[in-house]
């Protein structure tokens, strides 16, 4: 089992800047992937970003050049810098675990972004 705890989040401006982190504990084995999935109202599940053990990542479309994810493997910990966010940013950001295809998901964060 894994589980992971999520922290950061919460409310900013339009233009401005966020940095979510996941802690994940338990059976911690590589290889593994980390990321972050997110859901907005009336929108399909979006993956954001993902990060291997290896440091290999892989972004969205809609969030290249503004978001930065990056691992503390020492820590088990995922982190996703998020810059120049939009209002279409807004959404429940949810991390996950994954490995060999089977995969573990944190509480989620809710992200607003709005003047």
């Amino acid at each position: 089992q894994v589980q992971l705890v999520e922290s950061g989040g919460g409310l900013v401006q339009p233009g401005g800047s966020l940095r979510l982190s996941c802690a994940a504990s338990g059976d911690i084995f590589s290889p593994n992937t980390m990321g972050w999935y997110r859901q907005a109202p009336g929108k399909k599940r979006e993956l954001v970003a993902f990060i291997t053990i290896g440091n290999n990542t892989n972004y969205a479309d809609s969030v290249k050049g503004r978001f930065t994810i990056s691992r503390d493997n020492a820590k088990n910990t995922v982190y996703l810098q998020m810059s120049s966010l939009k209002p279409e940013d807004t959404a429940v950001y949810l991390c996950y675990f994954g490995r060999y295809g089977v995969y573990y998901w944190g509480q989620g964060n809710q992200v607003t972004v709005s003047s």
